[in-house]
């Protein structure tokens, strides 16, 4: 039977010329799935006609790149409904991986969502809505805005329904449990046991048998299936007693029921999965935090002077907002009026409040002190930083670690493998079990269905994840994924830039001398104010906080490229610059101005000449200060047997001066960009682990190369798109906590890893009775149902200890 043809428009970016057209073109046409094909150049797409569309489009987009082209794509975290195990994330992952027009899907049990990377036009969240539909599940498809709330309305909605089931499923099953082993010989015992177990199986526990029809349609299967195979076998077979026992008595045995058990198998199942979205809940807990930073609504300025309260969704960039004391600031923006202190503590990790004065910095989410300040917003909803960590904690809490492709792989197959064995179990009993073999062997089936636990393998790996990247981002730890969550704790080698991330990257005056002379200092603001040398404003800046701020009247100004300044102040003749300068001028220097500068320049300090037309008044020393954590940072790194390497594009004299003072023995100076990646490559080569950390568009390369990249939270943009970890806070401290985390959050995956395996491992043979022929042990269902709850409780519970577990 031959498949019909599917068209497709793809559409490309960058293609505005015949020229174009035609590499597009001929790309498309090298596809082999592509039958047909053409280039609309007005339209910018690609047409396509085949009967592989799947691979097609694959195939298409990449050749589209290598030509030069790109495709564009959309990246979206979507909530998914219905979904209770391992296999449930399977079935959802290759369904949406099947179809046409979606690059990557990743589906995450913990959070209930997928991540997916699709090309519009080609397939829409409504149309991957209507594929996870046909396998009996949903994505919740609001619009953004929306979203969250209803998200959340959803997650409340699911664990009232929850608790009311299992709340009514124990109030039934509790006497349920007490006829079944105290009255089970009195005449109307077995009726009201039927009586009691209906409602359990059939109303409170519908869903299981509602998901295991979908799954069963789609020829698929989950833990829905295997709990509604042992439950609805177990029903059954009582009915059939309860209602035939003379079919049982008249071959001499004895008709039981097992009402109690698939009543109580379904309370257990039902309390597990209370339990496990309770503490699920918790693992998102770092996200709820980020999220209520934000107030809900502000005060904006009118233009007549008066405020008016608004919700935060109306505020737009440059609107004039009021900010009272002890308000949260609702948009990234800045201080027009007023002066206050803000605690950033909550983004940046410092605790220390910041001033804040006009022209500073104001971010979303922290919290203003005690003065009122007037801001202009400048960035608002999902452009302000807050927004964007929330965003990449949420991407990197969906985001798959490496391990968890060999869990999805088992997974796929548990299922069908379990039904395989409890079938097995049921005939060699019926075989070889003598005298209750019937019995026995219904018994051993229905259990090893109940004791099979796919939920601890699904959620052992990404309830691990989600909590390590909550305490990251509750640390000033921001993760962009998995991965390098799981590598970090391999570094071995860690490369530091030294401006901005070893220093403070901002030269500040760090000693002077001379400048106790009034008039002097009074002349050299004069001048600085007036230059546009890079280390100008740091000298101006020390004498404003000196308490000099009155410039006298410069008449003259003359910049010597190189070399400083000649200026004329109050009509007198002044010169600002290097030692070069005042020996080509023949200005005299004393000596204890000779012998300051020799220790400044040993300190790889840049030295600032003040001279009158005879000789040198005053000196400033200007350094980049290194920040007050970097040394325990390094001393820590070392400490854990990880080699640090420094490198700058400054002299050899101030890398090796700034080397010394934080404990580094191996640094390289004069470097250029890619000097800095290759020097990456160079120790990846020797089978090293390398970090790099840096927050300039110059590490950008360097951080690409790395194993594990690293951006200081202060630095550029470019910097902090390209690293996979970003440090919000300027602490180095960071970077070992960050390691730590790494180790801790493996251990837990491991952790939950073996627990999840070997409780089945060890469950599911005790279940199909392989103690019997040594001790005569049969475990009963119901202890196998509150075993399955206690191992998907237990991995989930495990993982929650990182909340509280310390990264020092």
């Amino acid at each position: 039977m031959k498949t019909e043809a599917t068209t497709i428009r793809l559409p490309i970016e960058g293609m505005d010329s015949e020229h174009c057209a035609l590499i597009v073109d001929k790309a498309v046409g090298s596809v082999p799935e592509v039958k047909q094909h053409h280039v609309e150049l007005n339209n910018r797409v690609a047409v396509l006609s085949s009967d592989k569309p799947l691979e097609a489009v694959q195939h298409a987009v990449q050749a589209i790149k290598d030509n030069g082209y790109d495709v564009p794509t959309v990246k979206r975290t979507i909530p998914v409904t219905g979904m209770t195990c391992a296999s449930c994330v399977a079935s959802v992952e290759s369904m949406l991986l099947a179809t046409p027009g979606v690059l990557k899907a990743a589906v995450n049990l913990a959070t209930n969502t997928v991540q997916v990377q699709y090309v519009p036009g080609v397939i829409d969240e409504r149309g991957m809505r209507k594929v996870v539909q046909g396998i009996g599940y949903d994505l919740v498809i609001e619009q953004e805005q929306g979203a969250t709330t209803d998200i959340e309305g959803i997650q409340r909605e699911r664990m009232r329904s929850l608790k009311q089931r299992l709340i009514a499923s124990i109030v039934l099953s509790v006497p349920l449990v007490i006829i079944g082993m105290l009255l089970m010989h009195a005449p109307w015992a077995n009726f009201t046991m039927w009586l009691l177990a209906t409602p359990v199986v059939l109303v409170f526990g519908r869903q299981f048998f509602i998901n295991a029809w979908k799954q069963a349609r789609h020829r698929s299967a989950n833990m829905d299936t295997l709990v509604a195979l042992s439950t609805g076998v177990a029903y059954l077979f009582s009915v059939f007693n309860t209602m035939y026992p003379a079919f049982w008595t008249a071959r001499g045995q004895e008709p039981h029921v097992y009402f109690e058990a698939a009543a109580v198998v379904i309370t257990f199942i039902l309390l597990g999965k209370f339990l496990e979205e309770r503490a699920k809940a918790g693992t998102s807990s770092a996200i709820k935090k980020l999220m209520g930073l934000r107030p809900n609504s502000v005060h904006r300025v009118k233009a007549d002077g008066s405020t008016e309260q608004v919700p935060i969704a109306e505020v737009d960039v440059d609107d004039v907002l009021l900010v009272r004391p002890g308000e949260s600031i609702a948009v990234d923006g800045e201080v027009i009026e007023g002066e206050s202190y803000v605690d950033e503590s909550m983004i940046s990790g410092e605790p220390v409040p910041v001033a804040k004065v006009e022209g500073a910095a104001l971010l979303a989410g922290t919290i203003n002190q005690k003065g009122s300040l007037m801001m202009r917003a400048k960035k608002v909803g999902e452009g302000t930083l807050l927004a964007q960590i929330v965003r990449a904690v949420q991407e990197a809490q969906g985001s798959k670690a490496p391990v968890q492709q060999l869990v999805d792989r088992i997974a796929a197959v548990f299922v069908p493998i379990v039904i395989g064995i409890a079938v097995l179990s049921a005939i060699v009993w019926w075989v070889l079990g003598g005298e209750h073999a019937f019995t026995q062997g219904l018994l051993a089936l229905v259990t090893v269905l109940v004791i099979a636990c796919p939920c601890a393998l699904g959620l052992a790996t990404p309830t691990a994840i989600m909590a390590g990247m909550g305490k990251g981002a509750e640390n000033g730890i921001l993760i962009k994924d998995a991965e390098s969550l799981e590598l970090s704790r391999k570094i071995t080698a860690i490369v530091v830039d030294k401006t901005g991330t070893i220093t403070e990257g901002k030269p500040e005056v760090v000693e002077a001398l001379g400048l106790d002379d009034t008039e002097a200092a009074s002349a050299l603001l004069a001048i600085e104010t007036r230059s546009e040398h890079p280390l100008a404003e740091a000298v101006t800046r020390h004498l404003h906080h000196a308490g000099i701020h009155h410039a006298p009247t410069m008449t003259h100004f003359e910049s010597i490229t190189g070399k400083g300044v000649k200026a004329t102040v109050n009509g007198n003749t002044w010169l600002v610059g290097s030692q070069r300068l005042m020996e080509e001028s023949g200005i005299r220097i004393e000596a204890r101005f000779r012998e300051q500068e020799r220790k400044w320049q040993e300190a790889a300090h840049t030295v600032i000449w003040l001279a009158d037309a005879q000789q040198v008044r005053a000196a400033v020393a200007i350094a980049d200060r290194i920040k007050p954590s970097a040394k325990e940072a390094i001393s820590r790194l070392k400490n854990e047997g990880i080699a640090v390497y420094m490198q700058t594009g400054d002299s050899r004299r101030t890398a090796q001066a700034v080397a010394q003072q934080v404990g580094i023995e191996h640094f390289r100076s004069e470097v250029l960009p890619k000097d800095k990646a290759a020097f990456v490559a160079s120790l990846q080569q020797q089978g090293q682990v390398v970090a790099m950390v840096g927050d300039g568009i110059n590490d950008s390369e360097a951080l690409a190369k790395a194993d594990v990249s690293i951006a200081m939270g202060k630095g550029s943009d470019i910097a902090m798109d390209v690293a996979r970890m970003t440090l919000i806070s300027t602490d180095l401290n960071t970077i070992p906590r960050a390691i730590t985390l790494s180790r801790k959050t493996v251990s837990l995956i491991r952790q939950n890893l073996f627990w999840a395996f070997i409780y089945n491992i060890i469950g599911i043979p005790i279940a199909a009775g392989v103690l019997y022929p040594i001790n005569g042990y049969l475990l009963n269902p119901m202890i196998a149902g509150a075993a399955m709850a206690f191992s998907s409780v237990s991995v989930v519970s495990n993982s929650l200890r990182l909340k509280w577990a310390r990264l020092e």
